[in-house]
């Protein structure tokens, strides 16, 4: 394997990351939701984890459309609102008492129990070569997911073979 190639910085990059704690498979990008940019089995089991007594209320309120109902919604919000303030301040829904929690940051102190378990079930991916375009099969070479909420993209380019004006012209 060359190290002057770009799929070999790729491989690195998700190895660190999964011996950190990352969730990593190969066939991830098959996985991902192009229409609505979320990585979708990790924001249901999320918040069937974290809150299941909201999940429940959904379930009963909307049967087998539950999960297509709350994903819509997420989408909408994080188009309306941005990814920080939803990531925040979660989601409402009808029916539900509060909004959708969906990440739990690090608490300042830890005397919450409930608190630290939501923190520890945060799902945190790595998914490579996600095609993200409807229109054509562009792809991004990494991106970084909060519980299915893509957070951080990355145009990996080596100093070999690539410049940054590389990457810049194909973030364009």
């Amino acid at each position: 394997m060359s190290l002057h190639k770009e799929i070999s910085f790729e491989d690195e990059i998700c190895g660190q990351l999964a011996a950190q704690g990352w969730l990593y498979a190969e066939g991830d990008a098959a996985r991902y939701d192009r229409p609505r940019a979320l990585f979708l089995a990790d924001l249901v089991a999320w918040v069937q984890a974290t809150q299941p007594t909201a999940w429940q209320t959904l379930s009963k309120n909307h049967g087998t459309g539950a999960e297509g109902i709350l994903l819509d919604r997420v989408r909408k919000q994080l188009d309306d609102r941005g990814t920080l303030d939803v990531l925040r301040h979660g989601v409402e829904l009808i029916g539900l008492r509060q909004p959708i929690a969906l990440a739990q940051f690090k608490p300042a102190l830890a005397m919450n129990p409930d608190i630290l378990a939501r923190y520890a079930a945060n799902r945190l991916r790595v998914v490579r070569q996600v095609r993200y375009s409807s229109a054509n099969e562009n792809c991004i070479d990494l991106v970084l997911f909060l519980n299915g909420l893509p957070v951080a993209t990355a145009e990996l380019k080596t100093d070999f073979t690539q410049s940054i004006d590389d990457a810049i012209d194909q973030y364009r």
